[in-house]
């Protein structure tokens, strides 16, 4: 946390208004299958309370890519919270599809064994635009975005924990088409580096509704900025209006 908070104010000090993190930004480590993140009741999680306390210092809104959350039935979320600069929760949402894997052999995921998922899609209003709301492995899942932007979100955030193996095979071309495919920018904050068994990708990303790059991490501690223009929502999807263009399909 202490790191985050540093992190959080060197953004604020260069200029942001709007703060992204990655996913389990709170704890992640990964054993063989098993993944421990810290999970505790929302009204008992120190990293969301100094988050919070955060926001409240520094004036700004927090998209917290995610935190393990204990539900009132004891079930285990991975959840991503919206903070407004009052500290309060506007949003949250619990990841939907669960990160269950086999990449090789001895790279075995299966969030699901640890995780319950989410069944809401959630758009977080906020002073600067319509946000809709993914976590990592929801990237996969085109329809979701669609679904998003159909229903106002110009932004769209991906925080992840993205593994070091298909991130190089996948994560720029996966998010760039999101970006294209919606119109919409795209903010994707990842973890990098090794959490016990895991190796994840890095290379934080800005994408603006054609598809260009606007801030690109690398596999290392860092922070990336860029100015935001929803105009260019605008261009891109009067340029292409392929939102509005569904057509029923049957299959034969």
């Amino acid at each position: 946390m202490a790191e985050c908070i540093d992190l959080c104010k060197s953004a604020k000090d260069k200029g942001a208004t709007f703060i992204f993190t990655p996913e389990f930004c709170g704890h992640l480590y990964v054993e063989g299958k098993n993944f421990s993140t810290d999970p505790k009741p929302e009204n008992q999680h120190s990293a969301l309370h100094s988050f919070q306390a955060l926001a409240t210092e520094l004036d700004i809104w927090l998209c917290i890519g995610s935190l393990a959350v204990a539900d009132p039935d004891g079930n285990l979320r991975n959840r991503s919270f919206v903070i407004n600069s009052n500290g309060a929760i506007g949003s949250r949402y619990d990841k939907i599809h669960m990160f269950d894997v086999t990449l090789s052999d001895g790279e075995i995921y299966r969030e699901s064994d640890t995780f319950t998922p989410g069944e809401q899609a959630v758009i977080a209003t906020t002073p600067f635009s319509e946000i809709g709301l993914s976590i990592c492995y929801d990237l996969r899942f085109a329809s979701l975005y669609r679904l998003l932007a159909q229903n106002g979100a110009t932004i769209l955030t991906v925080p992840a924990a993205f593994t070091h193996t298909t991130g190089k095979a996948h994560w720029h071309v996966l998010l760039r088409s999101r970006a294209i495919e919606t119109g919409c920018f795209v903010i994707a904050a990842c973890q990098y580096g090794y959490h016990g068994s895991a190796h994840t990708y890095g290379h934080s990303l800005i994408i603006d509704p054609w598809g260009k790059i606007l801030a690109e991490g690398g596999e290392e501690q860092d922070i990336i900025i860029a100015d935001i223009d929803l105009q260019h929502v605008n261009n891109a999807r009067s340029r292409i209006p392929a939102l509005i263009h569904d057509r029923p399909i049957k299959l034969s």
